[in-house]
């Protein structure tokens, strides 16, 4: 249920055409929940035959102009009621790890390679949120949507600080001598 709402949220913020979408969901909305071009075109479908968004007249006619969409009242409000409404928290389910307990289980070998690529592609994801960080929230950008859009970048900081750590302590542990 959650790209529809994903969707909802950045024709908000922006009104935009599908291609401009999939781009904002690859540079920002894709670090945390991400969809490929066809879901994307998929649900503004539905969302349009739902009542919940519209294609903006076009400002001239002109064959293969991209159309593009806006939120209507309806779609605010099925934004806000989703938003409010209280939603516990998922599962963890991760392949890495499941790997890793299968790999207790048959032997390690190769383990200690794919960690490691996992902790560059970490530390690089890490790099990344820092810079976004640094360009978009500076200290006197202070209002309550710029903190709460702060926030969701924090929590991907804060995750990708925990995977490098808990990476390099995992690593650490494998090169250990038993003896």
């Amino acid at each position: 249920m959650s790209l529809p709402h994903a969707i909802l949220t950045a024709l908000l913020e922006k009104p935009s055409s599908g291609l401009e979408l999939t781009r904002r969901f690859d540079r920002s909305i894709g670090y945390f929940w991400s969809a490929t071009h066809q879901q994307i075109y998929r649900e503004l479908g539905k969302l349009e035959r739902e009542g919940l968004i519209r294609a903006l007249p076009a400002q001239a006619p002109a064959r293969g102009q991209k159309k593009q969409y806006e939120v209507l009242p309806e779609g605010r409000a099925e934004l806000a009621r989703w938003t409010a409404a209280p939603q516990d928290p998922k599962p963890l389910r991760d392949p890495l790890l499941l790997r890793l307990r299968s790999a207790a289980v048959v032997g390690v070998e190769g383990v200690d390679a794919d960690l490691r690529r996992h902790l560059d592609l970490h530390r690089s994801q890490l790099a990344t949120y820092l810079e976004i960080e640094k360009r978009d929230f500076p200290p006197d950008k202070d209002s309550e949507p710029d903190r709460l859009q702060h926030a969701v970048l924090r929590a991907g900081i804060d995750l990708e600080t925990f995977w490098v750590r808990w990476l390099e302590r995992t690593l650490a542990e494998l090169a250990r001598d038993p003896g």
